[in-house]
C-alpha cells in the first residue's frame, strides 16, 4: 500500500512525502527509526481510480458510523460473539462501501486480528482516534463501553457541525437569490429602461443615470467579469488545498464575526473531549496529543496542538503549553492547570466540553436568529435601490413633460 504522510523530526520541522509500506503500522516504524513522528497518514489513491468514485458516490455518512458502533456495543452486552455480530449487523448495511469494510474486518478478525487493527485499516471509514480507544477498550475488557463512548463522541461532533452549517445555510441561499434577482434587474429590466428613456430625450436623476452606466458596463462586460469571477474562485479553491491556503483559511475563518467564535468554541470543545476520552482509557498525553492532532480538520488547531505537543515532551506538561498559545482560552488553561494539580484532568477536560458546547450552542441561534433580519434588510435595500432609481425616473420625466 501507498501512504501519504506528515511527520516531523527532532527539531519540529513539518516535512511531507508518500511512503510504500505493508500497512500504517510498517510506515510508524519505518518514520520512528529515521527519527521522525506522524502527524498525519492516509491511503494514496490516485486521482483517477474505481476506488475514488465509489467513495465519492456511496459516501459514508457520520451517522452511519455512530448507529454502527451503538449496535455492535449491544450485540456484544447481549452475549453474542464479536464476529456473530459484525456479520448480523453486515446483513444490514446499506451502503456498499461501508459493507466492504465490514467484510474486510471480519476476514481480518477471522485471521486472529483485533478489531482496532482491523479497523485501523479503514480510515476513511475509521479515525485513528476511534481505533485507538477501542484498543484500549479491547485490552481492558471494556470495548463495549468505549463503543458507546466513542460513539457519543462522534454524536457531540456531528451536532456541532450541523449547529454551524445551519447558521451559514440561510445566508448562502439569501445571497445566491439575491445575486440572481439583481443580476436578472441589470441585465435585462434597466437596459429596457434605458432604451426607454434615451428616446424620450430627457434629463434623468443622478442615481438613475449612475444605475443605468452601470448596467451598460455590465452588459458589456459581461463575459470577463463571469471569466474573472470563475477564475477567482478556482483561484481560492487551489490555494485552499495547499497547506498554507488551508492554514490561512481555517485562521480566516476565526476572524469572521460571530462565526469565526462558534467555529473558535466548537474545535475547542472537541479537542478537550477527545483528550478526555483517551485519557479516561488510560493512554499517555503524549501519544493522546498526537492522535487528537491526526483527529482534527482546522489547520490552526493541528499547528497549536503540535505546538503544545513539543513542549510537553521538554516536560513542560499540558497548561503551561497551552498558556503560549492564544488559540487555548484562558478558562481552558486554568481548569487545565486545575486538573493536572488534583489528578482529575480528565473530569476538568469533561467540564470544559461541556461548557464551551453550551456556549457555542446558545451562540449559535442568537447568530441565527441575527442573520435571517440582517439579510432581508440587505435584500430589500439592494432591489428597494434599484427601485427607487426607476421610479424617480418616472417622476422627472413626468415632471419634464408637463
Amino acid at each position: 500500500m501507498v501512504f501519504n504522510y506528515i511527520a516531523c523530526n527532532q527539531r519540529g520541522d513539518i516535512v511531507k512525502g508518500r511512503l510504500n509500506a505493508a500497512s500504517e503500522e510498517a510506515v510508524n516504524d519505518i518514520m520512528s527509526y529515521a527519527g521522525y513522528r506522524l502527524i498525519n497518514l492516509k491511503t494514496y489513491v490516485p486521482f483517477l481510480s474505481i476506488e475514488r468514485l465509489k467513495q465519492s458516490l456511496f459516501k459514508i455518512k457520520p451517522m452511519e458510523i455512530v448507529l454502527f458502533f451503538r449496535q455492535l456495543a449491544l450485540l456484544l452486552e447481549s452475549g453474542v460473539n464479536i464476529v456473530t455480530s459484525l456479520e448480523l449487523l453486515q446483513d444490514q448495511i446499506a451502503n456498499p462501501n461501508m459493507k466492504k469494510a465490514m467484510i474486510d474486518i471480519v476476514k481480518d478478525l477471522r485471521n486472529g486480528n483485533q478489531l482496532s487493527v482491523a479497523m485501523s485499516k479503514h480510515p476513511e471509514v475509521f479515525s485513528p482516534l476511534a481505533c485507538r480507544t477501542l484498543s484500549i477498550g479491547e485490552q481492558t475488557g471494556g470495548l463495549e463501553a468505549m463503543l458507546k463512548q466513542v460513539a457519543g463522541y462522534m454524536e457531540k461532533e456531528i451536532t456541532a457541525s450541523k449547529s454551524i452549517k445551519g447558521a451559514l445555510t440561510y445566508p448562502v441561499i439569501a445571497s445566491v437569490v439575491t445575486v440572481i434577482v439583481v443580476g436578472v434587474l441589470i441585465g435585462f429590466v434597466l437596459p429596457a429602461f434605458s432604451d426607454l428613456y434615451k428616446s424620450l430625450g430627457v434629463e434623468l436623476p443622478t442615481m438613475t443615470r449612475m444605475m443605468m452606466d452601470f448596467s451598460e458596463w455590465v452588459s458589456a462586460n459581461g463575459l470577463y467579469i463571469m471569466g474573472g469571477i470563475v477564475a477567482l474562485i478556482g483561484g481560492t479553491l487551489v490555494y485552499i488545498k495547499t497547506p498554507d491556503g488551508s492554514y490561512n483559511f481555517d485562521k480566516l475563518l476565526l476572524k469572521v464575526p460571530l462565526i469565526g467564535r462558534v467555529k473558535h468554541l466548537n474545535e475547542l470543545a472537541r479537542c478537550c473531549r477527545s483528550i478526555s476520552i483517551l485519557f479516561t482509557a488510560g493512554l499517555p498525553l503524549t501519544e493522546i496529543m498526537s492522535l487528537v492532532t491526526q483527529g482534527t480538520n482546522s489547520k490552526v488547531m493541528a499547528q497549536a496542538l503540535n505546538n503544545v505537543h513539543q513542549d510537553m515532551l521538554k516536560g513542560e506538561g499540558l497548561s503551561q503549553p497551552m498558556s503560549k498559545n492564544s488559540f487555548f482560552l484562558p478558562l481552558i488553561v486554568r481548569m487545565v492547570k486545575v486538573g493536572e494539580e488534583t489528578g482529575s484532568l480528565d473530569t476538568s477536560l469533561l467540564a470544559i466540553a461541556q461548557n464551551y458546547e453550551t456556549e457555542a450552542e446558545d451562540k449559535t441561534k442568537s447568530l441565527i436568529a441575527l442573520i435571517q433580519p440582517v439579510m432581508t434588510l440587505v435584500i430589500a435595500g439592494v432591489i428597494g435601490l434599484i427601485a427607487l432609481s426607476m421610479v424617480s425616473a418616472m417622476y422627472s420625466i413626468y415632471g419634464q413633460a408637463f
